[in-house]
């Protein structure tokens, strides 16, 4: 577990730097709508800047929703199969689906990212010709993190085949819903009678 704890400790940290984006990015977007339509002086910065914050969210906390267990599943038949039985699919699915996509993603993510380097790549969409080199590093920097937690989930799931149980995560935030389900369950069980 110390193994996978620190696996998750390091994509959760990422997450946690680069959900900062959000912050920027909603500034970036609020100042722009202003100055566009409120005083007619659009600027020549705030495109560039709205796609670059949205890119690095994007690419950058995939490693750390996968720690969370939060990406979208379709588990409609999933969630009714024992955990032993999910560990196992989930362990094949890891190898067939996941791996060979994240080993892409860094693999050709590096090389798109070192001909950027070495052009010194400017945005052509961009009035204003921005560097985007900086930007494109990212791309094969998340296959490599993808592919880490990646790791972390296997060995999650030869756990989970052992034990019948999955492990625990750690845990950094909780959806709205699920605080509201744990305080209606508070105030349930505070009305329950005792079993005296």
């Amino acid at each position: 577990m110390k193994f996978v704890h620190a696996i998750e400790g390091l994509s959760l940290w990422v997450g946690r730097a680069f959900g900062w984006c959000i912050l920027i990015l909603t500034l970036s977007v609020s100042y722009e709508v202003f100055v566009r339509y409120v005083l007619n002086a659009p600027t020549v910065w705030a495109f560039d800047m709205m796609i670059q914050m949205y890119g690095a969210l994007f690419l950058m906390c995939g490693a750390y929703a996968l720690a969370q267990d939060t990406h979208v599943r379709a588990d409609v038949v999933y969630r009714l199969l024992p955990v032993k039985v999910q560990a196992t699919l989930d362990f094949f699915l890891y190898f067939l689906f996941f791996f060979p996509g994240i080993l892409a993603l860094a693999w050709y993510g590096y090389e798109i990212a070192s001909d950027s380097w070495r052009y010194k790549e400017v945005s052509f969409n961009s009035p204003a010709s921005i560097q985007i080199y900086f930007f494109k590093s990212l791309i094969p920097l998340a296959g490599c993190l993808l592919a880490i937690q990646g790791l972390a989930e296997l060995v999650r799931c030869v756990m989970a085949m052992r034990t019948g149980a999955w492990p625990e995560r750690l845990v950094d935030v909780k959806e709205t819903e699920d605080l509201l389900t744990d305080a209606d369950l508070e105030v349930i069980s505070a009305f329950r009678p005792s079993d005296k």
